[in-house]
């Protein structure tokens, strides 16, 4: 059902006042399993930036669902999509193990831009996206 996924723990740290996870601290998980996916697929970020290539955040939209408070596992998913010749989306959920209670899902759109700043979809990533 998802093209990758990733289980996580929640830190101490990563929670607030509430003693839930703060809702910017979701933003942190779901780029983590976003840069671990491309990885997995044979893109790295990092040698993308290397080459100039930068690779861009340009729309997020995250539904809040239930919180995560310290010590939770849980698992994050991803789908990656075309959403136009120059854009791509990636579909993300986050679940509370054991039960996989729903606790956030989220669309990030992106786009890769070359290093005159124009957007271009690499190869590498353009294949991704063609068999995703």
């Amino acid at each position: 059902m998802y093209a990758f996924t990733l289980e996580m723990s929640v830190r101490d740290y990563e929670c607030d006042i509430q003693g839930i996870v703060n809702n910017s601290v979701y933003q942190n998980y779901i780029e983590h399993v976003r840069h671990q996916y491309l990885k997995h697929a044979g893109i790295d970020f990092h040698d993308y930036a290397r080459q100039g290539i930068n690779l861009v955040v340009v729309r997020a939209e995250l539904d809040y669902k239930s919180p995560l408070v310290s010590g939770d596992t849980f698992l994050v998913t991803l789908n990656l999509k075309r959403e136009s010749p120059l854009k791509f989306a990636f579909y993300q959920d986050i679940f509370c193990l054991p039960d996989h209670k729903m606790v956030l899902k989220a669309k990030i759109i992106g786009t890769a831009l070359n290093s005159s700043g124009r957007p271009e979809i690499p190869r590498q990533l353009e294949t991704l996206l063609t068999i995703s």
